[in-house]
């Protein structure tokens, strides 16, 4: 007669968790031990670490015909998280512990997640946040988990987490002979994450990108700086994170998401509490830019959420992997889509561009050192499509500094002080759009943007002639209100003024 026993794990698909029954059955014939239910590599190879793990923790494992199924079996099962929930199943199945302690009779009451060492030690796996805020609205009772994972686990409230070391120590917890003592969660503290290194008042010179800068922070808008090699583009992205507003929890908790499914972030460090700086070489691909693989993760873009992600040498990325970054720079998402299905990664970033004005870097430098054919500009600026350029809100020239800045040793304005004032901007957004699904005025549709940026007939004139001599298009003209919007918001004005649309105006570049 048969065997069999169920237990509950989870399965990570894109940044959400799904319930898997773990079922194991016993019976007799040949020896064998099989695995079903759409199983990768990685669940495959599970057999000989719950066979070792078992065993070195002092335990029998059973001889007889084994076969395992991971349900529902259209689900592809993909990484080692599974060993654990293999291994009580089969010793639920064998006998070694009661059934009912395992699963209790209301079902995904206890969730079991981990890998397995051979000596049956638990490693810590990704994507536990996720597996928290499932079990969390499952009304899951119990997480079993490796101890390493259990401080990313506390960050949801809701359950009970059973911090374990290795396999025995869970065995004897089950049997009720060595109970493990449960996870106490802390207080969420994200007051003590520090500034980055970069502040913005060591940097020389260079005030109008520094207030660009304020302007992209305050709004959530895009920027290309253009300027010579050593002028400052790179140092200037960099402070950018000093001067964005402190991360809320749920921001905290997206970013952290998408770091534990990537396999990112930390073990010291469960929950992300700054603002990220992600910065891709030029040569980067576009499944590394975008998210992707034959199992999808998150790319740059998604690793850049709520933060900031730096693209330096624009012209010199493969046209086509800039391309990806048109749907995102939109949207706020990136959808990947394989033949297993379609998976969706949140990717509403800040997005700073560098690149020099000509292929060698010094056109128009008084010292006349560019010798760049027109051809080669033209072709470099080429490089870059149209439809991307108009996506990005604000365009500034960062020229080179000269001796008598570089050589003050004055500190200039800090970036906390500039953070103050782009927080009491972002507050003003907040508090406007607080019955609305967006944060912050880059994110305004057309109709929103109707309704929260009026302008007079001065700067309704205005933006006619930007329209006609500068060929804006309709994104343009868009983008203009809502950069106008963010500078009324810096000054803490109701209304946008004519002085505001006459700045944003000086921010889009010219078309041919």
């Amino acid at each position: 007669m048969a065997m069999t026993s169920k237990i509950y794990s989870a399965a990570t698909i894109g940044l959400e968790a799904k319930p898997i029954e773990v079922e194991s059955c016993i019976t007799g014939g040949f020896v064998n031990f099989v695995i079903v239910g759409l199983p990768d590599t990685a669940v495959q190879e599970s057999r000989e670490r719950v066979k070792a793990a078992i065993k070195s923790s002092g335990f029998t494992f059973p001889r007889p015909r084994i076969a395992v199924n991971l349900a529902p079996a259209d689900i592809k099962k993909a990484g080692p998280s599974y060993d654990l929930p293999i291994a009580i199943s089969l010793l639920c199945t064998s006998g070694t512990i009661k059934t009912t302690q395992a699963t209790p009779e209301d079902k995904h009451q206890n969730l079991f997640i981990g890998e397995l060492a051979l000596d049956g030690t638990l490693r810590r796996v990704n994507g536990i946040l996720s597996i928290a805020t499932m079990a969390t609205s499952l009304g899951a009772k119990t997480l079993y988990l490796p101890e390493d994972n259990a401080r990313e686990a506390g960050l949801v409230p809701g359950f009970e987490i059973i911090p374990v070391k290795n396999l025995r120590q869970l065995i004897l917890h089950l049997q009720g002979i060595e109970l493990i003592a449960p996870y106490q969660r802390g207080k969420i503290n994200l007051e003590n994450s520090g500034l980055s290194d970069f502040d913005m008042g060591f940097v020389k010179g260079q005030e109008n990108a520094k207030h660009v800068l304020e302007i992209a922070a305050a709004g959530g808008h895009n920027i290309l700086m253009t300027g010579p090699p050593g002028s400052g583009k790179t140092l200037l992205a960099r402070t950018l994170p000093t001067i964005l507003p402190r991360l809320t929890l749920n921001e905290a908790l997206e970013m952290t998401k998408i770091w534990s499914i990537a396999g990112l972030l930390p073990s010291s460090k469960p929950l992300i509490t700054e603002r990220t700086f992600r910065s891709p070489h030029h040569t980067s691909s576009g499944v590394a830019l975008v998210g992707g693989g034959t199992w999808p993760k998150p790319g740059e873009i998604s690793l850049a959420h709520r933060g900031v992600l730096f693209l330096d040498e624009l012209p010199e990325f493969n046209r086509s992997v800039l391309e990806n970054l048109r749907q995102p720079l939109e949207d706020g998402f990136v959808t990947v889509s394989r033949a297993s299905g379609t998976l969706q990664f949140p990717a509403k970033f800040v997005l700073i561009a560098a690149q020099n004005p000509c292929p060698c870097g010094y056109l128009n430098d008084p010292n006349g050192k560019c010798d760049c054919l027109p051809g080669q500009i033209s072709k470099y600026h080429r490089k870059i499509s149209g439809p991307l350029l108009d996506r990005i809100d604000l365009h500034t020239t960062v020229p080179k500094i000269d001796f008598d800045k570089l050589d003050d040793t004055t500190i200039g304005e800090p970036s906390r002080v500039i953070r103050e004032r782009v927080q009491k901007a972002r507050d003003i957004q907040t508090a406007r759009f607080k019955d609305l699904e967006i944060f912050t005025n880059t994110e305004m549709s057309s109709q929103t943007i109707k309704k929260f940026c009026p302008v007079n007939d001065e700067s309704k004139q205005l933006l006619r002639q930007a329209v006609n001599l500068k060929n804006l298009s309709a994104r343009g003209y868009f983008r203009v209100l809502k950069i106008a919007r963010t500078i009324a918001d810096l000054e803490e004005r109701e209304n946008i003024s004519p002085d505001d649309i006459a700045e944003a105006i000086q921010y889009r570049p010219e078309k041919n």
